[in-house]
């Protein structure tokens, strides 16, 4: 698929079922895109469409099945929407474009090869949890636990959103904004292996008392 130059072409590169719930037109809304006026549409469709369908497939749809409707913040960036939004980082929070690249830039692989897809996520039945507790750490420990296919984890204050990443070579290390701020777990920490389940029981009991 060549790059979209038309209504038409974007509205079928839009149309793509990336899995059973999402489909590409739902990563393509940005922020900066609206209020800069530069398109966010990818420079290789094709590449963008295979890696944001492992993202969905093998990270965001098993989520969403279990713990119910996720929310969308934003997904992929074109190289010139992110270049914008590094270039205005103190007010658009993105990382420059090699930086970027296997992560909200789907369709480059990063300077080693890898290739990835990132997307920043609201789990919406986690955030009472969350306001009432602010633990933020429940949530990231039970996708640490059920989500094998995860690559990495940042997350943020507001509304306890994160980046969720699908890569070819995983890191499975999970980062926060929010206190306690830092490294949760990497490999090689002592935290890194066995059940962490104690840590998200709490919101597994609300989660059920809702159901």
């Amino acid at each position: 698929m060549q790059s979209p130059k038309t209504v038409k072409s974007l509205e079928t590169l839009g149309r793509v079922r990336l899995s059973e719930s999402f489909f590409m037109r739902d990563f393509l809304y940005s922020e900066i895109s609206q209020i800069e006026g530069v398109p966010n549409i990818p420079d290789y469709p094709d590449l963008a469409i295979e890696t944001g369908s492992q993202l969905c497939q093998q990270v965001l749809e098993p989520i969403q099945q279990a713990l119910g409707r996720i929310s969308i913040r934003s997904g992929y960036r074109s190289p010139a929407v992110n270049a914008i939004g590094a270039a205005n980082k103190n007010q658009y929070n993105c990382s420059r474009n090699e930086a970027t690249y296997a992560c909200h830039i789907w369709d480059y692989p990063d300077a080693s090869g890898v290739q990835g897809a990132t997307a920043c996520i609201v789990v919406n039945s986690f955030l009472d949890y969350y306001e009432t507790t602010g633990d933020w750490q429940a949530l990231a420990w039970w996708i640490h636990d059920n989500i094998p296919d995860y690559c990495s984890l940042c997350f943020f204050p507001k509304l306890c959103s994160f980046n969720i990443r699908w890569s070819t070579q995983p890191e499975k290390i999970i980062r926060s904004y929010i206190a306690p701020r830092g490294v949760l777990t990497r490999p090689g920490m002592k935290n890194h292996q066995g059940n962490h389940e104690s840590a998200y029981t709490g919101f597994l009991k609300m989660l059920n008392q809702r159901d």
